[in-house]
């Protein structure tokens, strides 16, 4: 039995949007619990990152089960949230799924198709394809995770993606790539009516 374990990154500050993109709400809920929620129900362990507004952040998550990670640096970049939900792994685990909490486009059946795509081929590396490129979510198995932990602080999962392209296996995201970074992009993104 494979386990793989879904990382959410959420302790970013989202200095463009001026408060932390996790409380945005979407439909009611909140990004973050949002996505904690797909996660959960993707797989049983999912730890979720915390940094910026960490108290407000983790209260949305009330209810759910989930480990919360404190990353007090979290300022430094995405690559210090990545080392503290690693670190927080369980040791038994197959694999890591890493997530942001903006990607409107990921549902837990996306997810649910990374972790069958890594079941069935036992690529080092299944990633998420949309606009040409290749990231997150993205799903590292254990071998990769010395790797994952030697990115700077400042970095992120896609130059480990793009670093050997043929230890990767994609699964398509259409509309991947529109993430959230003010409140308008929320509205664009969940207009009624939108194509796609």
């Amino acid at each position: 039995m494979t386990t793989v374990a879904i990382v959410v990154l959420a302790a970013g500050g989202s200095s463009r949007l001026g408060q932390p993109k996790q409380l945005l709400r979407h439909e009611g809920t909140s990004l973050v619990r949002r996505a904690a929620e797909r996660a959960l129900a993707a797989s049983p362990v999912v730890t979720v990152v915390l940094g910026a507004k960490r108290d407000e952040v983790g209260a949305e998550l009330r209810g759910l089960a989930v480990r919360c990670v404190d990353n007090p640096g979290w300022a430094l970049g995405q690559g210090s949230s990545l080392h503290a939900g690693l670190r927080a792994l369980p040791p038994d685990v197959d694999g890591a799924l890493l997530m942001l909490c903006d990607q409107l486009r990921v549902d837990t059946d996306h997810l649910r198709s990374l972790i069958a795509t890594f079941e069935r081929t036992h690529a080092p590396i299944v990633a998420s394809a949309y606009a040409g490129t290749r990231g997150v979510p993205a799903l590292f198995s254990r071998a990769l995770f010395p790797e994952l932990a030697a990115l700077e602080p400042s970095g992120g999962a896609r130059g480990l993606i793009a670093r050997d392209p043929s230890r990767v296996v994609e699964v398509p995201l259409p509309g991947g790539e529109e993430d959230v970074d003010t409140a308008e992009d929320v509205l664009r993104l969940t207009r009624p009516g939108r194509d796609g």
